[in-house]
């Protein structure tokens, strides 16, 4: 007998949720699928790239063509789409170390006849393009040629072009020439519209970090101090200038001072360009110097192009020399190829220090400062790297300055550039009073109950008290006491002398060298040679660190590269701004950094 069912009716919020739940389970299973196809497809993708050998050999009369176009890292990225137009896949960085050395080894190659600047703009900081400037003169000591051809020349771009044998330039192309501007963003006025009060203490008069937080322009004496490092950044590439061109230093500030060249052909008459030429007359150029005829084709190869193909073999030798990145802001706790962690930096020292075969530490310092208390776990760490018999030379980039002066002091020998910004001894405290903000322009009130009468101290959420202030003060002028007498053991100084460059003052390495807080100008290779003759070692092995992640370790990492990208070109030249924000609300404890950030034009 067949019985028959009724079926019961589904209910409208019934069918929803199995339509919603079919719909969310289908998903996570296509998410999954889409998920391990992509990766076995990537792997599929870099398998390939792997096996495939990109590396062209280079022919005779081959000239290296400089393009300066990409900001320059401290240490190249690796990255096996490079050779590919992947978009941003194919972002690949060059390092400032490899750029030298690529350059160093084309000096002595017999396949390469000189070299081709193409400059135009160039987003580095002075003191490397100082550091490139340096190598192709060394380059230039071979006999080879030097030759720079653009349509468009910015300054930074012109001074690295001086070095050239001959400069051209476009008969309708431009050349700027305007001297230094240094620029500081002030926050005062924003804050008042906010309602949010800085509370602000410092040991240094001139250590003007928390100035834009508290005025609405520069105090007199940062005034004074950016007006000598303007000066002294200036000074440096007018006299470089004038050396290379035979151009009186003098010429050159009236020029800057009237917006000269004023025309391609003025430029000519002025002895800043030897030649006003099309490109396709410059290649001519460049065929007559290598002695080919008209019709041939010129062999070209990029700096990345030359360093893939150029053999580059590692001495062995039971000795060596550790060399240690330390780059970006100083933090307590974890960092990584670009923040400068106390824990992780240390952690590196120890195991340089604690092989047997190495001999010295080059620390590379490029950093602006940061956390007081973690300057000083790393100024420690150093001195038990000294403890342990390892000598210590320092090799400053753009920056070593407050908590990267800090770091660097303690070493046995300072190299630096000219136009390295270092010094900066000087340590602050800065607290925000959000209360007000929150009331008034958010209609937010804090209440609150605590066992004692200071449990909320530094919350931010109200004024500090006097007890609390000088609280605050005590542990500022201790930093600023346990600095100066840092730098005084390691630069063999009075602890007065000391306080008197100090106070929070900037110095370029120049100005530096001068009142014996650097050794000698450099860079990070004479920095090296300067190890190995205090070891009294002429063989070695060089060892880096920290270990390089490999570059899918990296995208797996950035999880917020692509809304950082984003945001920095809505921002623009604000961008920097935005990352001096950034860095405030993630300060903890007394600071030892440079001014927010300074804009050099």
């Amino acid at each position: 007998m067949n019985t028959l069912h009724n079926k019961i009716p589904e209910s409208g919020s019934k069918k929803f949720w199995r339509i919603v739940l079919g719909t969310i389970v289908g998903v996570m299973i296509s998410s999954i699928l889409l998920s391990i196809i992509s990766f076995f497809f990537m792997i599929g993708i870099i398998a390939s790239i792997s096996s495939l050998d990109k590396t062209k050999p280079i022919p005779n009369n081959s000239i290296l063509k400089i393009s300066l176009t990409a900001p320059i890292p401290e240490r190249t990225i690796d990255n096996p789409f490079s050779d590919y137009n992947f978009g941003d896949f194919s972002q690949n960085n060059m390092g400032l170390q490899n750029i030298l050395k690529t350059i160093r080894a084309a000096s002595t190659d017999p396949k390469i006849s000189g070299i081709w600047l193409n400059l135009s703009q160039i987003p580095a900081h002075s003191a490397t393009i100082e550091e490139i400037r340096n190598e192709l003169l060394n380059f230039k000591e071979s006999g080879k040629f030097i030759y720079a051809y653009s349509e468009v020349y910015s300054q930074s771009a012109y001074y690295l072009a001086t070095v050239a044998d001959k400069i051209f330039l476009n008969p309708k192309g431009e050349l700027e020439f305007k001297g230094i501007a240094m620029q500081v963003m002030f926050y005062k006025g924003l804050l008042e519209k906010l309602n949010v009060e800085m509370q602000i203490i410092r040991h240094g008069e001139y250590k003007s970090a928390v100035e834009p937080f508290m005025l609405d322009k520069m105090s007199q004496a940062n005034r004074e101090q950016m007006d000598k490092l303007c000066n002294s950044l200036w000074e440096t590439v007018t006299n470089n200038i004038s050396k290379a061109r035979s151009i009186p230093v003098d010429s050159l500030n009236y020029y800057a001072n009237l917006l000269l060249p004023s025309s391609p052909a003025d430029a000519v008459t002025k002895r800043f360009i030897d030649s006003l030429t099309y490109y396709s007359e410059f290649e001519n150029f460049l065929r007559a110097e290598i002695a080919c005829n008209e019709d041939d084709e010129l062999n070209f190869v990029s700096l990345k192009e030359y360093e893939k193909a150029i053999k580059t073999s590692t001495p062995k030798a039971s000795d060596k020399i550790a060399v240690i990145y330390a780059v970006g802001n100083i933090i307590d706790g974890k960092g990584d190829e670009e923040i400068i962690g106390s824990e992780t930096l240390c952690k590196d020292i120890k195991a340089a220090y604690s092989d047997k075969d190495v001999k010295a530490i080059v620390l590379r310092i490029n950093s602006p400062g940061g956390s007081a208390l973690a300057s000083e776990i790393i100024w420690h760490e150093i001195e038990l790297a000294k403890k342990a018999g390892k000598i210590v030379v320092t090799s400053m980039g753009d920056y070593a300055a407050s908590g990267g002066y800090y770091i660097a002091c303690n070493s046995d020998f300072i190299v630096a550039e000219p136009n390295t910004l270092t010094g900066s001894i000087g340590v602050f405290g800065m607290i925000p009073n959000f209360q007000q903000f929150l009331e008034k322009k958010l209609g937010i009130t804090v209440d609150m109950v605590k066992s004692n009468k200071h449990s909320d101290y530094i919350s931010g959420l109200r004024k500090l008290d006097d007890v609390e202030s000088k609280k605050l003060l005590a542990l500022i002028e201790e930093a600023y006491g346990t600095f100066t007498q840092r730098v005084a053991d390691g630069r063999k100084m009075d602890i007065a002398r000391v306080d008197e460059i100090g106070q929070g003052r900037v110095w370029t390495g120049k100005d530096a060298k001068e009142l014996g807080l650097v050794d000698q100008m450099g860079n990070m290779n004479d920095a090296i040679q300067i190890a190995a003759k205090l070891t009294d070692i002429s063989s070695y092995e060089i060892d880096y660190y920290p270990v390089q992640k490999s570059w899918f370790e990296k995208i797996l990492d950035q999880k917020n590269d692509v809304a950082l990208k984003e945001l920095k070109g809505q921002l623009g030249v604000y961008y920097d701004n935005f990352l001096d924000i950034k860095r405030l609300s993630e300060m903890q404890g007394v600071q030892a950094r440079l001014p927010m950030t300074i804009i050099i034009d």
